[in-house]
């Protein structure tokens, strides 16, 4: 080896130990800094002129251990997805008030049930008439703004979403552009060490606010999809687009249907121009962006619901009257007559006949419309999971509500009108195929004195509640929100118990029928609410549905917040554990520093003997 080769290779050993000094101070440096990756140099022995022994930097390496980085951004969206759920779950505990306060859900109802009870026990006392009324007003102000504090969560749901796809697109793009310039600088320096980096960031940031998966593909870019298969970002990104509507109310629902989609919905727009819709594919499973759709469109849908139903049971409590058919007969027919005169829109009709071919009873619920776009009508328009629905549209009068009716039954029930606005409903006669077993109506009491026990209590705003339907939806939708006390009651609290010009101040009648209808009749509450099921609803009266309601919350508030804290540690753990594998030990890189300075020392005093040699040589 000549003298000239010595010197190249100890010249190259300064300059590989100089990598890893710049290296060292690089750790060092970032040793706090989130996100940052341990980097290492690797060494590869140089030949010159068939003769080895240089060496040269061969790769900057970044220690991190995938499958465990892998695991950590799966995680983190199952964590921000559990957190955010917990969080959303805690301010709907926050509303509904602490259990045992004086300003829970619970004892302002039962502020209510009191003062009715106290009406019960003097009805002639005007302070108890005008407790009645006053902790009714309490309570329907509590729906109101419970209703109106629900929507603004998910008012928060829908603005978060806008937010949301904000962040997500900038991610998105900004690893594409990493991947770009990696792809033109494939080899392993400092600088695509520090482009990896600031890529990684950019995935945990997208890991937060949706479930990924990133396979690695040529020159270390990174194609990342959702976990459902739908691609995000290959050489180019996509793009997700969000259209937000504005603001939020119990009518606003999101529909796969765009004409009936009244709520801001998510696509994902490909680079050449296509797009889906991430919400109707279910595309999104988890992370904040999963939370947030959950939220807004499930479970505080869902919430409102809830005060949507129980607001509805009290409207009809104190004002729906059931009233028998007169028994009626054109022989050989038989059936019952019923006076539809006094009937609101959503007001029922109900018979039950028996198809003797069969032998089977047939519950039947006819509904007045008046809109008859609305038409036909599902069974789920009722909550009875064993009656028939049958819309008719009165708006023409009887001659059309029989012609309408008689199409329907084609001969086995039959529908005359045998004066006024009198429906007969009768058998089908002598050939014995079907019985009429009973038949009814139930109407909304629209006056204050109409006599006895029922009166409109509560309405919806101004107008009487009967639960009407139209081809905009049904009355009870957002009910909560506009549920108030009858301003003529609250001009006139005698008739609490004044239910007729003859009745007596101290006249029990009505105040016993508000409280029983109250504490004791049972209500038939629909499936959505989270409660029963559509075909065996739940059916107990307005203070065990309250109650139902509070611990069904409850409990999905403890489960949120159980799964949140579980997904904490695993995170941390993770975070943990990536943080001994990939961040910066300080202790570690000192003591690699020792051994930078014991081979730049060896390396330096090679080169002074070269010197040295080459100075005799010269003397010579």
């Amino acid at each position: 080896m000549s003298l000239s080769q010595a010197l190249s290779i100890s010249l190259s050993g300064l300059r590989t130990t100089q990598a890893g000094l710049s290296l060292v101070a690089g750790n060092v440096a970032n040793a706090q800094t989130p996100g940052y990756i341990r980097k290492s140099l690797s060494q590869e022995t140089t030949v010159a002129d068939g003769i080895g022994g240089g060496v040269r930097v061969a790769a900057i390496n970044r220690i991190v251990d995938e499958y465990v980085q892998r695991q950590m951004r799966v995680e983190t969206s199952g964590g921000a997805y559990a957190s955010l759920r917990a969080a959303f779950y805690d301010r709907i505990q926050q509303l509904y008030g602490e259990p045992g306060t004086d300003s829970s859900f619970e004892s302002v109802f039962n502020n209510f049930t009191s003062a009715v009870q106290t009406l019960s026990t003097s009805p002639e006392s005007s302070a108890a008439r005008s407790m009645v009324l006053s902790s009714a007003q309490v309570l329907a102000q509590y729906f109101n703004g419970l209703s109106s504090d629900i929507q603004s969560l998910r008012q928060d749901a829908e603005n978060g979403l806008s937010d949301a796809v904000a962040n997500a697109n900038n991610a998105m793009q900004k690893i594409a552009g990493i991947n770009s310039q990696l792809a033109h600088s494939p080899e392993s320096n400092a600088t695509t060490a520090a482009l990896k980096d600031e890529r990684d960031r950019y995935v945990d940031q997208l890991s937060t606010l949706m479930d990924i998966k990133v396979v690695v593909g040529e020159y270390n870019q990174f194609n990342i999809f959702t976990t459902s298969g739908v691609q995000l970002v290959g050489v180019q990104s996509a793009r997700l687009a969000f259209d937000a509507k504005g603001t939020v109310t119990p009518t606003s629902q999101w529909s796969a249907d765009p004409s009936e989609n009244t709520l801001g919905t998510l696509r994902l727009v490909s680079p050449n121009g296509d797009s889906i819709d991430l919400i109707a594919n279910n595309s999104i499973r988890s992370g904040e962006i999963a939370a947030l759709i959950e939220m807004r469109d499930h479970t505080l849908v869902q919430a409102q619901e809830q005060l949507d139903a129980m607001a509805v049971a009290m409207a009809q409590a104190f004002s729906d009257e059931t009233t028998a058919g007169s028994p009626a007969s054109v022989l050989p027919q038989t059936g019952f007559d019923i006076n539809t005169a006094n009937l609101l829109d959503g007001n029922t009709i109900n018979f039950t006949y028996r198809d003797n071919q069969t032998n089977r009873e047939h519950r039947i619920t006819i509904v007045k419309v008046s809109d008859a776009s609305a038409l036909p009508l599902d069974n789920s328009a009722t909550t009875d999971p064993n009656d028939e629905v049958v819309g008719i549209d009165f708006s023409g009068g009887m001659g059309s509500v029989l012609a309408q009716l008689n199409a329907r039954f084609n001969g086995l029930v039959q529908f005359t009108n045998p004066s006024g606005l009198n429906l007969r409903i009768l058998d089908d006669g002598a050939t014995g195929r079907s019985d009429i077993i009973s038949a009814s109506k139930t109407r909304t009491v629209a006056g204050l004195a109409e006599g006895g026990g029922p009166l409109p209590f509560f309405t919806d705003a101004t107008n009487p509640y009967s639960g009407f339907i139209t081809s905009s939806g049904t009355q009870s939708v957002g009910i909560a929100g506009r549920i108030s006390v009858n301003s003529a009651l609250l001009g006139d609290p005698s008739k609490l118990v004044l239910y007729s010009t003859t009745t007596q101040s101290g006249d029990p009648l009505r105040p016993n029928y508000i409280y029983d209808r109250l504490t004791s009749t049972a209500y038939m509450f629909p499936a959505s609410t989270g409660l029963g099921t559509a075909d065996a609803p739940q059916t107990v009266d307005l203070k065990t549905f309250l109650r139902q309601v509070l611990s069904l919350q409850g409990e999905a508030a403890s489960n949120a917040a159980s799964l949140a804290q579980g997904q904490t540690v695993v995170v941390n753990a993770l975070k943990q554990r990536i943080a001994d594998e990939s961040g910066v030990n300080v202790d570690q890189e000192m003591a690699y520093l020792i051994n930078l300075q014991t081979a730049y020392a060896a390396n330096a005093r090679v080169m002074s003997v070269v010197k040295e040699m080459l100075d005799t040589l010269m003397r010579m």
